[in-house]
């Protein structure tokens, strides 16, 4: 029996294997520059001195009052009467310690609840208007007082507030070389609208040298630190590093951080639940300090008998601690810029801004030497590009579908802020409207599908065309997402590296096709699983991220990128599983659903017509027939 001949793989630069590995090669030599550049840039920060006087937090007041709030106060849900008396007690606390107390009322809507009126209890320490100390920068400490009404959250944040008044107990006698300004917040369990709110439109939001936030310390879990903001960037090295040493001096223990994958996707998609977040976006150096996770605590459960004292007692002195160390600093580091923490090193941030933009750079060489390829073969692009624009067309009818129902108040409206994670809206999934916007966006499926679907045998240079068409729009996106935020590459590349090979593996089956496209997805599944396991969503991280889309917190550029981004893997999918069809010149086009059913309506009003014609023509013939009879 003769042997079999090994199978060989096609030759290099033919329509089976036409991306060119030596330029892919070549242009990842580039990337290793910056990769170097970012290995040799770690940088160590060093903390501030401790302050002279010993930290004399009470743990025992910070409790009483802590148990006092969530006693007489248990459900302080915004807008509620419990929410007005806890306001109310947390002024009476501060004006008997002499601070220069006031309100600051604004009006919010919040996802799930509607327009409520929030209040801002806002307190200057009494030596903060001694002489010289108005000109300099003050240093602000927050503690939200809501809860979310599903517990007394005596922890989340009766522990924050207890912490906050006993603070204000000793600053009230202290001699202060900055002004101190203590802030007992609305709406922290609701994306932070307090603090958002006091950071955009206080008369500190232009002289604000630090602030420290103070949520959950009273679990008996490890204390954590919390520094992502709004946008990608972080507070500076040197109060993270003072916050670190503060607080290990107090509790025997480093204090728990995000990991640095944590922190690169926090920067690819900015987002925290924790009130830091807003001064950072702002430029403040801001830091909260907690005992919970990247998630604050659920709230069931949140009573009395679990809040843990003793940890509360050692936040309470670490925070102590660490507003001493910033007092007697002669200039308090300030300003946010974008950082990767490892441990006590950091790597800054536009060295990984570098290297994730270089990493595209083996994705476009490659993809501008398959165009030059194609146009030498003369494979006709327009109709692949006019295939994608059908898809871009349903997506762009899905997004303005989804804008007018979220204008209808079909799916979750409010503030621009991450919604609250115990609440209704974070949870609750609108299944009808969710399943009217599938079904509006089927019908536009519906409408472009016979132009997007097979009806012949298609070409190797016709699908090869298809796929190049969808590779230069991924590059036109991934330019635009790099010039918006340049570490949302990190959800983006996955998807341009995988899919750039598929005409490779054309001569390994669909299977293998349809595995190298499946890992293109890996970059939004990244994300989806950050939310899902690191913020503890499951699985509503998905309907999470449609929920902060609906109410304005990811931007629109990038919205618009994604809705791009998704006609794109459409088109690829289509030639991975073989589906993929050129748009049709005049001569192959069929009649869409739309004329189709045009056509059948006057089909059938013609036949309905000639019915009713022929019914009168007989009528009048069985008339004259009577009329001559008689």
């Amino acid at each position: 029996m003769a042997a079999v001949a090994p199978r060989r793989r096609p030759r290099r630069g033919s329509l089976e294997r036409p991306v060119s590995t030596r330029i892919y090669r070549a242009a990842w030599l580039v990337v290793a520059v910056p990769v170097l550049v970012a290995a040799f840039s770690v940088g160590r920060p060093d903390p501030l001195p401790s302050p002279r006087i010993q930290p004399y937090f009470d743990q025992t007041t910070a409790v009483q009052f802590a148990t006092q709030l969530t006693s007489d106060y248990p459900d302080r849900l915004p807008g509620s009467e419990g929410a007005r008396g806890a306001a109310d007690w947390v002024e009476t606390q501060l004006r008997q310690y002499d601070f220069a107390v006031e309100r600051q009322t604004f009006v919010a809507e919040i996802p799930g609840l509607g327009t409520e009126e929030l209040v801002n209890i806002v307190a200057v320490a009494p030596s903060s208007g001694t002489t010289g100390v108005q000109s300099q920068r003050a240093v602000v400490v927050l503690a939200h007082r809501d809860n979310v009404g599903r517990s007394p959250g005596a922890d989340d944040n009766g522990s924050g507030t207890g912490a906050l008044l006993e603070l204000a107990r000793d600053l009230g006698n202290a001699s202060l070389a900055h002004p101190f300004v203590l802030v007992s917040t609305d709406g922290g369990a609701y994306g932070g609208l307090g603090a958002a709110h006091f950071a955009e439109s206080s008369p500190f939001a232009g002289r604000t040298a630090a602030v420290v936030n103070l949520d959950s310390i009273g679990a008996p879990s490890s204390p954590r630190i919390e520094f992502g903001g709004d946008t990608p960037r972080v507070p500076s090295p040197t109060l993270l590093a003072t916050a670190d040493d503060a607080i290990e001096t107090q509790t025997g223990a480093e204090p728990a951080r995000p990991g640095g994958l944590a922190q690169l996707i926090d920067l690819g998609f900015p987002f925290s639940f924790y009130e830091q977040a807003p001064f950072v976006s702002r430029g403040v150096p801001a830091i909260t300090i907690t005992t919970s996770g990247s998630r604050p605590r659920p709230a069931d459960g949140d009573t009395l008998a679990n809040l843990n004292g003793d940890r509360v007692g050692e936040l309470g002195r670490a925070s102590q601690m660490l507003l001493g160390s910033l007092d007697e600093s002669a200039e308090v580091a300030s300003g946010t810029q974008s950082y990767v923490y490892f441990g006590t090193r950091l790597l800054y941030g536009w060295t990984v801004q570098l290297v994730l933009v270089a990493a595209l750079l083996p994705f476009l060489a490659a993809t501008v030497d398959l165009f030059a390829r194609c146009r030498r073969r003369r494979i006709a692009l327009r109709p692949a590009l006019r295939s994608y624009l059908s898809r871009l067309a349903v997506w762009l009818w899905l997004g303005a579908m989804f804008a007018l129902f979220a204008a209808l108040g079909l799916l979750p409206s409010g503030a621009d802020r991450p919604i609250g994670p115990d609440t209704a809206a974070a949870g609750d999934w609108p299944v009808a409207a969710l399943g009217a916007l599938l079904g509006v966006s089927a019908l536009a499926w519906l409408v472009v599908r016979p132009r997007l679907t097979p009806t012949r045998s298609i070409a190797r240079e016709e699908e090869l065309g298809g796929h190049l068409a969808a590779m230069l729009v991924l590059g036109v996106v991934a330019l635009v997402v790099a010039a918006v935020n340049p570490y949302s590459l990190l959800f983006l590349l996955p998807s341009l590296h995988a899919w750039l090979w598929l005409p490779q593996v054309s001569d390994r089956g669909r299977a293998v096709q349809a595995a190298v496209y499946a890992i293109g997805f890996a970059g939004p599944a990244l994300l989806l699983a950050s939310l899902a396991f690191r913020f503890g969503m499951g699985l509503d991280a998905l309907w999470y991220v449609v929920a902060l889309t609906a109410v304005g917190y990811i931007p629109i550029p990038l919205v618009i990128a994604f809705l791009a981004w998704g006609a794109a893997a459409g088109q690829v999918g289509a030639v991975a599983v073989g589906n993929y069809a050129p748009y049709p010149d005049v001569t192959e086009r069929s009649r869409g659903p739309l004329r189709e059913a045009g056509r059948q309506a006057i089909l059938v009003w013609r036949r309905s017509r000639r019915r009713h014609l022929v019914a009168v023509d007989s009528r009048e013939d069985r008339a004259e027939a009577e009329s001559g009879e008689s």
